[in-house]
């Protein structure tokens, strides 16, 4: 690690993640930590790429959360008021039962992929 530091740090849905490891993976062999990675990413329900992107952009402008709000809800796709509470939980800015409702019912417009 010496000589290498980090220049930027951005949240990136967990679809992000999994479309970059098979990209690169297509070209060399992943490590053990990629391949983890990219097996638990395939485990679980997910939005699409497309889909995860625009539900971010959504989020952010249409409901004003922050970059990691906003991928976290993408990544963990609430079913309920009590999953969403859970993810604004340490937010500093609280988010009422309205607003929270109305992300939910935004959230309905997307598949889940299995």
């Amino acid at each position: 690690m010496i000589g290498k530091e980090i220049i930027e740090t951005k949240p990136i849905s967990g679809a992000e993640v999994k479309e970059i490891l098979e990209d690169f993976s297509n070209d060399n062999e992943l490590t053990y930590e990629q391949n983890l990675t990219l097996n638990h990413l395939a485990r679980f329900k997910r939005y699409s790429l497309e889909d995860s992107k625009e539900i971010v952009e959504k989020l952010k402008n249409e409901f004003g959360l922050r970059d990691k709000v906003a991928v976290h809800i993408v990544d963990l796709v609430p079913k309920d008021l009590a999953d969403l509470r859970l993810i604004f939980a340490k937010e500093p800015k609280k988010i009422d039962k309205e607003e929270m409702e109305k992300i939910l019912e935004f959230l309905e417009q997307y598949d889940v992929e299995e």
